[in-house]
């Protein structure tokens, strides 16, 4: 694809300055070239932006003046600029209307002729699909699944009996949603497993990672909501609610009954106890034991600095020892009083 500053302004917004390049594709500032488009949005590339080869810079008002001489796009987020270019340069594929050969359908199921059905797809009783979804090969759709309009399923993705997606749903290879919640009762020398009745509901617009796990719930429904972006490699266990446009990194692990609020950010590997609140708005640092609710939104973190393992040791060594250190500092204050 081939667009002009002018034309990519056109459907985007902000203000070409310098001439009306083309440019066909998106590149980072030090591997650009004539032919391609790049940004700044962290000031610390501003040097490798300005020797960069690029034939266009999209950049801030800020620091357009840093780039005299250059053609640019002047945007107020040059970074959420560059992904809408990069959505226009890659635009989703549309469905390639038509089922495979090797794939099984039953005749219960409502799949319109819009949709791609992939090489030994399977589409259980019931299952209902919307206009134009994506499932491609070796993806399972259990029995009385519903997905909306335009919903991909990448290979070998699993969704189990029950599971409602919403539409333009995206979820990536080997993930698996609707699995059992961890529902055991101890029967004094075995454990019992609970049915878990629940299904999963997934908002429209929300994306899910490779090998993630979404359990269902255990009687009501695990809830995922609208414009929800969860990582790869993340577990959410029964009759959570994941609220609305909240980001979710990579090996991440949610225990049962969990509810996180709306525009939430959770770092790569933080971890959840059961049965908390999370307010709205809230941003968990990556590695995280997140062990009681947070009312109050704001930035909770709760790492050690990273150090050597010498100096780790070493203070492992006075950690040990810590409530004897207490005891020891209570009774000086005492003999101080």
């Amino acid at each position: 694809m081939l667009m002009t500053l002018s034309q990519i302004t056109a459907r985007l917004g902000g203000e070409v300055r310098g001439a009306d390049v083309s440019v066909c594709a998106l590149a980072p500032a030090a591997e650009a070239t004539a032919e391609h488009i790049t940004f700044l949005a962290n000031p610390k590339y501003r040097s490798e932006v300005q020797n960069s080869a690029a034939g266009a810079i999209i950049v801030s008002e800020k620091n357009a003046g840093d780039l005299h001489g250059r053609n640019l796009i002047v945007a107020a987020d040059p970074y959420l600029y560059f992904a809408q270019v990069a959505r226009l340069f890659h635009p989703a594929p549309a469905a390639r209307a038509g089922v495979h050969a090797t794939a099984v359908i039953d005749p219960s199921a409502t799949v319109p002729p819009s949709c791609e059905i992939g090489a030994n797809v399977v589409i259980g009783a019931g299952a209902v699909l919307g206009e134009g979804c994506r499932i491609l090969a070796g993806s399972v759709v259990g029995e009385h699944c519903t997905l909306g309009a335009q919903c991909v399923l990448h290979p070998n993705v699993t969704l189990y009996c029950g599971c409602t997606l919403g539409e333009r749903v995206t979820i990536h290879s080997g993930a698996v949603i609707g699995a059992d919640g961890f529902g055991l009762a101890f029967a004094g020398d075995h454990w019992l497993k609970i049915p878990q009745t629940g299904g999963v509901v997934i908002g429209d617009d929300a994306e899910i990672g490779a090998n993630t796990t979404i359990d269902c719930g255990a009687m009501g429904d695990t809830v995922i909501g609208r414009g929800v972006k969860i990582d790869n490699q993340v577990q959410i266990a029964h009759n959570c609610h994941i609220g609305n446009h909240t980001a979710i990194a990579a090996c991440v692990g949610i225990s049962g009954s969990v509810k996180i609020g709306a525009y939430c950010l959770i770092g790569g590997a933080a971890m959840f106890v059961g049965h908390i609140e999370i307010a709205d708005k809230t941003s968990i640092g990556g590695g995280t034991v997140v062990t009681r609710s947070i009312k109050e939104a704001g930035h909770y973190a709760s790492c050690y600095p990273l150090q050597s393992h010498k100096e780790w040791a070493k203070n492992a060594v006075h950690l040990r020892r810590l409530s004897e250190m207490y005891e020891k500092i209570k009774d000086l204050s005492k003999h101080r009083d």
